[in-house]
């Protein structure tokens, strides 16, 4: 089991449009059924995502599976962003992503994600119950909601017995 966190670029407030936000959903699911990545809890925030993750299928790495979210997803919310009319930041945000891109040998055009997914090994349970704990409080500290389970984008109302968006294995 893995506690991640991936960021997007210089920190950006991406993630206040449903549009870009449902990306990561769809993403997310599809990784649990094609990828073997097992959920046990997550939260999407305006420019970062937490998860508590495992992988279950042999041979697959948690490398593996973030790089191919992220390369996806990446991919996807700049081509959204492009095609949204409605997007007031468009040419900001589209600048930005360029920026990155254009200094970093890897990238060809935009830079979405910051590099790297900054993983830690889950070693004990108190450890994990540290980053639950963390993940479902995390839009309660940002004051967004009250309640962690208020909060649509997190693994929090599966964790009172509710449906979120994406199906978790919950761990109490």
């Amino acid at each position: 089991m893995y506690f991640t966190t991936s960021t997007v670029v210089d920190w950006i407030d991406v993630f206040t449009r449903p549009v870009y936000k449902n990306i990561v959903v769809e993403s997310l699911r599809y990784c649990q059924a094609q990828k073997g990545l097992d959920i046990y809890a997550w939260v999407l925030m305006t420019n970062h995502l937490h998860a508590i993750v495992g992988i279950c299928k042999p041979g697959t790495t948690i490398g593996d599976v973030l790089r191919d979210f992220k390369k996806f997803t990446s991919k996807s919310i700049v081509k959204a962003v492009q095609e949204n009319d409605h997007e007031s930041r468009k040419e900001w945000l589209l600048d930005r992503f360029w920026f990155r891109g254009s200094n970093d040998a890897k990238i060809k055009d935009f830079k979405f994600w910051q590099d790297g997914s900054h993983v830690e090994t889950i070693y004990s349970y108190e450890f994990y119950r540290q980053k639950l704990d963390y993940i479902h409080m995390n839009p309660v500290r940002q004051a967004i909601v009250e309640r962690p389970e208020e909060y649509l984008y997190s693994s929090a109302r599966n964790y009172i017995g509710e449906t979120g968006l994406i199906d978790v294995i919950v761990q109490p």
